[in-house]
């Protein structure tokens, strides 16, 4: 029997092994997709405890807990941490075969060298100890980043958000760049007419433009673009149930936008159009500057109503979503790709069901000018674990080219959720290192290694074109110091 969690965790041949610890170990981390709080990394700030740490916002502990009938008190109300803390250490040994299991103890390992199981019984001990090693210098959130080599960090902005704490950590030198990604779902959501109508005021007073017509909506939505633009982002991104491609006239849009401003409620019809004209028109904006675009696809957000008008959206109340992807979306990518206006995209799915739906419809639009231009992201949200990534790595080897892939994100709200990137790669290098040892590829290690280091660091930071923000930012740090 092996032990568990030990040096060799997931690696299952002796192969894999050496692919890991000799090439993948100790690449660094792109983590070009996330939901960290610009704010905390700006302030440096320094978590009380533990809980405040791992629990606060972590919507997947939230989901296990309550399934393990842990009261919501516990979860996202007003009960203290030490006793929330508690009860996720009651949870965790119900988690078994969950990757939840392995993402806990993974991080205690690798942030506070905690090598115990949690358990209802050490829960104390090892939230004095946790909380305690959060009290020093060592570790603040920037610690705690450079702790798990991370190069650089996109963070998820709406266009509203005025990017004072992405320009207080650049003024500052910080060695790890954390840059904007422009996420305009809210200027997309109609299907509340008086929250538009609110968010458009918000818009309104950041832009300094006013807004009566669709014309001028666009005008400050490009205005933030070309902002954001100008504070160092170059990835848009964007959250939706599938992609909308309904034909539309400028007239339409403009009578459906008079509509919603006037409170009116708009018809499915009409919603769909304004999305498309809308999505069409950042893509647009997007190629223009030569920025990468993102989209997060089939997700099925805010299901329950009570908890959503108690405790708000995004608490863990989501699920896999069965909305028909292929026809839209090869609409979408082809007419900007007959305007010769596409940019670089990364299509995620978090239905398994359109694996191969998304893997053979980005390899449509592949032109040959940039490898690997359309991509086919990484196992995203309830895809993200063993069972998903392996579906995801073999679907896009036998479909497309995984030696082009940009390799794995974070997608978290938690600053100690980095050895999801050392789950991913071990992962990889079992594969790899299987199909080496059963004689289905050669044992050319060297050649293999390259991959993998490709995948886990140089492919992102290619395709992003990161190299020189990356490199900048790190000459700035050690001229200062």
């Amino acid at each position: 029997m092996k032990k568990f969690l030990d040096e060799n965790f997931l690696l299952r041949t002796k192969t894999a092994q050496t692919l890991y610890h000799e090439y993948a170990k100790d690449m660094p981390v792109i983590d070009y997709h996330c939901h960290l709080p610009p704010q905390q990394i700006a302030d440096d700030i320094q978590f009380e405890n533990i809980t405040q740490a791992w629990l606060y916002g972590d919507h997947y502990k939230w989901r296990a807990m309550r399934t393990n009938g842990v009261h919501e008190d516990y979860c996202t109300g007003t009960k203290p941490d030490r006793e929330k803390f508690q009860k996720w250490a009651e949870t965790v040994p119900y988690t078994l075969r969950n990757p939840l299991y392995h993402w806990t103890h993974l991080e205690l390992q690798r942030y506070f060298d905690i090598y115990e199981v949690l358990n209802p019984g050490n829960a104390k001990n090892i939230y004095d100890g946790c909380s305690a090693k959060l009290q020093i210098s060592n570790y603040s959130v920037r610690n705690l980043l450079r702790r798990m080599n991370v190069r650089l960090i996109c963070t998820t902005d709406d266009p509203v958000d005025s990017l004072e704490f992405h320009a207080k950590v650049k003024k500052e030198g910080f060695e790890i760049p954390v840059l904007p990604a422009f996420r305009p779902d809210n200027a997309m959501d109609t299907s509340n007419p008086e929250k538009f109508c609110n968010y458009i005021k918000k818009l309104e007073a950041t832009t300094n433009i006013s807004i009566s017509s669709f014309i001028d909506f666009l005008n400050a939505l490009k205005n933030r673009h070309d902002f954001f633009a100008s504070a160092g982002c170059s990835v848009s991104d964007h959250g939706l149930e599938e992609i909308y491609a309904d034909d539309f006239t400028p007239s339409e849009i403009d009578m459906i936008f008079s509509k919603v401003i006037a409170g009116k409620i708009l018809n499915p019809d009409e919603q769909r159009k304004f999305k498309s004209a809308l999505l069409i028109q950042f893509a647009e904006w997007d190629w223009e500057k030569s920025w990468v675009q993102q989209f997060h696809l089939g997700a099925l957000r805010n299901n329950n109503t009570k908890i959503a008008q108690a405790i708000g959206k995004d608490t863990g109340h989501d699920s896999i979503g069965d909305f028909a992807q292929a026809r839209s979306l090869s609409k979408f990518l082809d007419k900007l790709d007959r305007n010769n206006k596409l940019a670089k995209t990364i299509i995620y799915n978090v239905n398994p069901a359109d694996n191969e739906v998304m893997v053979t419809m980005v390899g449509n639009f592949n032109d040959g000018l940039v490898a690997g231009k359309i991509q086919w992201g990484s196992a995203w949200w309830f895809l993200d674990q063993k069972d998903g990534m392996v579906k995801q790595l073999n679907t896009l080897s036998n479909m497309g080219l995984l030696s082009r892939f940009i390799g794995m994100l974070t997608d978290s709200r938690s600053f100690l959720s980095y050895p999801r990137h050392e789950y991913f790669r071990r992962i990889l290098c079992d594969l790899f290192g299987d199909e080496i040892e059963n004689g289905e590829l050669p044992g050319d290690i060297k050649w293999t290694g390259k991959i993998i280091q490709d995948i886990c660091y140089y492919n992102a930071e290619n395709y992003f074109g990161w190299q020189h923000t990356i490199q900048s930012a790190a000459k700035t740090t050690i001229q200062r110091s």
